[in-house]
């Protein structure tokens, strides 16, 4: 009697997985053996193993290979030109896969303007999102931003600025890299007389001189002008014009430091300015305009407490009242001394004998933040002289 002959034992069955799985069969790309697996979407998956495992293989070989494939499949054929064709992986099957996007792994950096989303390249994505899909709202009042007419920007300069000389500018160039001798000169023929450029007013017949590569913004001005009833019809004029060379934005400059920006695009309706067209690096931290003005993007805010500064209050200047200076009166890590402070405080009309608790708060500030903006004559001759120790000259 003959045996029977061994069965063939049968493949086990898959289950087939739902919606909510993705499902690979037979992955052989690089060192990968025939692989079937099957794990969920919209979840964080992780593949372990030893080096050599075909970890790499199986998530960018494999699986983002065939995400990517089937999107640019999905494109038309004068799309597809443009951007080239992937081979598809070495895979039986695959189901359940939406278009995919790789993040590439990088080296670590220290630098504090790189942070795991710039490392991951998460933020560029993020930034094309909320550029693309986000709702802007009025940093003022949160109220929606939404687009403003032209007669409705000339209603609100009137309603606001009447009687003050204004300059309608418009932002030719904002915050971008470049000399822009050639637009400059092009302008110029245009017969645009000045420019604000980088929040100074300049002649176009002077020689401007941009660098290269530090951010410039540009703003034509078009006209200069009291806003008032009887001037309606000359803005008016002015604000078309302007608008219509910046990208439907204009601005207003008045007084010292008055500055507000109009859009045809997206504009406050409460009257609190306009924001630009919606751009990814509006959201980058590295970028001058989506950057913190306070910290420049580097999320850290350096300075000093006053009050740690002041040895004793009852003393003036003179006496030691700051800790900061030596018993001979100069100032520490500094070349400073008590002589070019009494120069400072005959400037700013102060005494470096008044205690230092009486002291205006002006004069405070001028001793431990700088004069700011006001300018005033500081001079100072550095003598020199030799000392001799241990053997060598020193020249102090």
């Amino acid at each position: 009697m003959r045996p029977k002959p061994k069965s063939t034992p049968k493949a086990p069955k898959v289950p087939v997985p739902d919606r909510g799985h993705v499902v690979v069969r037979g992955a052989r790309e690089h060192n990968l053996k025939g692989v079937d697996l099957t794990f969920p979407r919209d979840a964080l998956c992780t593949f372990t193993g030893v080096s050599g495992s075909g970890k790499s293989s199986l998530a960018y070989h494999t699986i983002y290979q065939e995400g990517q494939r089937r999107f640019l499949e999905s494109l038309s054929s004068y799309a597809r030109q443009f951007l080239g064709r992937m081979e598809k992986p070495k895979v039986d099957h695959v189901e359940g896969l939406s278009p995919t996007v790789s993040i590439d792994q990088k080296s670590t950096s220290h630098s504090a303007r790189s942070t795991v989303g710039t490392l991951t390249e998460v933020s560029d994505f993020l930034r094309l999102l909320w550029s693309r899909l986000g709702t802007p709202s009025c940093p003022e009042c949160g109220a929606k931003i939404e687009a403003w007419s032209p007669d409705r920007i000339i209603d609100a300069m009137v309603k606001d600025h009447r009687g003050t000389a204004v300059l309608v500018l418009s932002p030719v160039v904002r915050e971008r890299k470049g000399e822009y001798r050639k637009e400059l000169t092009e302008w110029r023929s245009k017969g645009f007389v000045r420019a604000r450029i980088d929040g100074v007013v300049r002649r176009l017949d002077e020689e401007i001189v941009l660098e290269r590569y530090v951010y410039h913004t540009i703003e034509l001005v078009v006209d200069r002008l009291t806003v008032a009833d009887d001037t309606r019809s000359r803005l008016a004029e002015a604000v078309e014009q302007a608008l219509a060379l910046g990208d439907s934005t204009c601005a207003l400059a008045f007084g010292d430091d008055g500055y507000r920006v109009f859009s045809a695009k997206r504009s406050c309706p409460d009257g609190h300015g306009g924001l630009p067209e919606m751009e990814p690096r509006l959201f980058s931290f590295n970028s001058p305009i989506g950057m913190c003005q306070r910290c420049e993007g580097l999320g850290d805010v350096f300075g000093f407490d006053e009050s740690l500064l002041v040895a004793d209050a009852t003393k003036s200047l003179r006496e030691g009242a700051l800790s900061v200076f030596t018993d001979e009166g100069k100032l520490v890590y500094s070349t400073l001394s008590m002589e070019h402070l009494e120069v400072v405080a005959k400037a700013f009309g102060f005494d470096l004998d008044t205690p230092w608790q009486k002291l205006k708060a002006a004069a405070k500030k001028v001793v431990l933040h700088g004069s700011g903006s006001k300018t005033f004559e500081f001079r100072w001759q550095r003598r020199s002289a030799i000392f001799e120790s241990s053997g060598m000259d020193r020249i102090a």
